[in-house]
Order: C-alpha cells, then sequence, then structure tokens
C-alpha cells in the first residue's frame, strides 16, 4: 500500500532524526565512562521500535512519540 509506505517513510524519518538528535549525548557519556540512565535507554529503544506492529495509515497517524526523559 502506497499511503501506508509513505506514512511509514515519514514516521521513521522523525524517529531517525529525533535518535540521530540524541546520539551526541551517547557519545559524550562513553566519552566520559559515565552510564546513560535506564530512562534515556528505554526512551532510544522505544524509538527504535516504533514503527513494530503499524499496519494501517491510521495506526501510523496515532502514534505518539514517547517524551525525552
Amino acid at each position: 500500500n502506497g499511503d501506508l509506505d509513505r506514512a511509514l517513510k515519514d514516521l521513521r524519518d522523525k524517529r531517525n532524526q529525533l535518535l540521530a538528535d540524541s546520539d551526541w549525548e551517547v557519545t559524550m557519556a562513553k566519552e566520559k565512562g559515565n552510564n546513560l540512565s535506564s530512562a534515556f535507554k528505554t526512551w532510544r529503544q522505544d524509538l527504535r521500535d516504533i514503527t513494530e506492529g503499524l499496519t494501517t495509515v491510521e495506526e501510523v497517524e496515532g502514534v505518539v512519540f514517547p517524551t525525552k526523559p
């Protein structure tokens, strides 16, 4: 379905931007020898999993992004 493919692409693009924007925090924590908080790790995992199980445009449009800790 073309509409679903486009909706999923848009969702992935937004998700990928949020992950890319937070990559510096991961890098800085590693450089300083600090551990990331479990809330931050969970937030990033939730972003990576956000497209799982979505089968309709309506489901994609109803996605609520998790709040960054």
